[in-house]
């Protein structure tokens, strides 16, 4: 068993055991409350960039097996735990959570206090952080976490896009033809709009409208992805080339840059929302709905009051904006995942209100 250190920029160090790979990693340090997901939640795009906290007490026990990925690799810089299970058990597993990270270069480290960690973000806000196998000394470490690039003004979603075009899904068959613009899609989002009928076609985060226009798509999706909103100039660029040209659907990033491409603003919220025990209210309904939620920036409410645009979800949590629709061009979006996996599932209607959307158009 190697030691580590998980150091924060406000100068708190914990001392634990090294899981994954060894070496060094740095991010904005954040948590997430999921008791379950494991695997979809560390290969989620959203998350390049950050070490992961899990609240959860026992990570790893069902192991990792070859279906529930949302990307191709882990995607966070690193992984914090209070316990690592040393052996697991699930009929699909096909490897160990520690072996997956150390075959992907994951530095990890476990036996802290998870709860100790979370308070001091929860207190005092996302923060930057490094863990090391390979310096243990603690004001190294310190200043190295004080080192890292604020997530703010930064632009990630450049960092997970593809880089060409391709079909995620081409069938005869498919009654419509959707374009998803990826600025680091999960892929049951592609899973979820293939099951509902449509061709998918996914083009990398900087490809110009122009282009995606003259593809005549019944629908384009805006995916999720990690960084600010802010830095993606081209992206609110393009969105509004395709406002009124076509439907749109936004989520979580793609939310946001649609607000910003209406003339709206967002914020970095203090250590946001990652779980999949979220309630979100739909104003349009009166329903409740439970999400699975992995954001660090929001929609500033107020900014889009002057915007031709409908509220249409609220946090029941905080009040923050949780999804919109344009009044006067087909496009709505959430900040949370519809697609949610391994759930919960309450918001799988948003994908067939796209659907019904593009049926009403084509």
């Amino acid at each position: 068993m190697k030691k580590a250190k998980l150091a924060l920029e406000n100068g708190v160090v914990v001392e634990g055991i090294n899981f994954g790979s060894e070496g060094e990693a740095g991010g904005e340090v954040v948590f997430n409350t999921a008791l379950t997901g494991y695997q979809e939640i560390i290969t989620d795009p959203s998350y390049r960039g950050q070490i992961l906290i899990f609240t959860n007490p026992l990570i790893g026990n069902y192991g990792i097996n070859d279906e529930d990925i949302e990307s191709k690799s882990p995607q966070v810089a690193g992984l914090v735990v209070y316990e690592i299970s040393k052996f697991y058990s699930n009929w699909r597993a096909v490897d160990s959570l520690e072996n997956y990270l150390r075959k992907h270069n994951v530095v990890g480290i476990s036996d802290v206090d998870t709860r100790f960690l979370v308070r001091q973000i929860r207190d005092k806000g996302a923060m930057r952080g490094v863990i090391s196998t390979v310096d243990l000394c603690d004001q190294s470490l310190i200043a190295k976490a004080k080192s890292i690039s604020e997530m703010k003004g930064l632009d990630l979603a450049s960092s997970v896009t593809t880089d060409k075009s391709f079909f995620f899904h081409k069938d005869d068959k498919s009654k419509f033809f959707v374009v998803i613009y990826d600025f680091g899609v999960k892929l049951n989002i592609m899973r979820s709009l293939k099951n509902l009928g449509c061709d998918v076609f996914v083009v990398p985060a900087n490809i110009d409208a122009d282009y995606v226009l003259s593809l005549n798509p019944d629908g384009v999706v805006l995916s999720n992805g990690p960084g600010d909103p802010s830095a993606l100039i081209y992206a609110v660029r393009n969105i509004r080339k395709i406002i009124g040209k076509k439907p749109i659907l936004g989520i979580c990033l793609g939310h946001q840059l649609l607000a910003l491409a209406v003339g709206g603003k967002t914020y970095k919220m203090k250590f946001g929302h990652r779980g999949s025990n979220h309630p979100v209210k739909n104003l349009l309904t009166g329903k409740i709905e439970i999400t699975s939620q992995n954001h660090g920036f929001a929609v500033d409410a107020d900014s889009i009051k002057e915007a031709d645009v409908e509220v249409t979800h609220i946090s029941l949590n905080d009040g923050t904006l949780e999804g919109m629709r344009l009044k006067n061009f087909p496009g709505f979006s959430v900040q949370y995942h519809p697609e949610a996996s391994p759930g919960p599932h309450d918001s799988n209607y948003i994908f067939k209100d796209f659907v019904e959307l593009m049926k009403s158009l084509k």
